[in-house]
């Protein structure tokens, strides 16, 4: 095994993984894990630019603060 093969697979299974939780399963007919790495950032950077800052996916949440105003 070749000394980048590793981080390639790590980075592969880090993007699979933020793709998941964001719902996203598939790219076109094929499955995530059947993607190369620049597939799978290309798609990454594509449904990231259009994810909403205040979704479910990265945003603040306040639990249990009262603001005095």
């Amino acid at each position: 095994m070749s000394q980048l093969t590793q981080p390639v697979e790590n980075r592969r299974k880090e993007l699979i993984d933020k793709l998941v939780i964001m719902g996203v399963y598939k790219h076109g007919e094929k499955h995530l894990f059947e993607l190369s790495l620049r597939e799978l950032e290309y798609k990454y950077r594509r449904v990231k630019s259009n994810c909403h800052p205040h979704s479910q996916t990265g945003s603040i949440r306040w639990v249990g603060k009262k603001i005095n105003v």
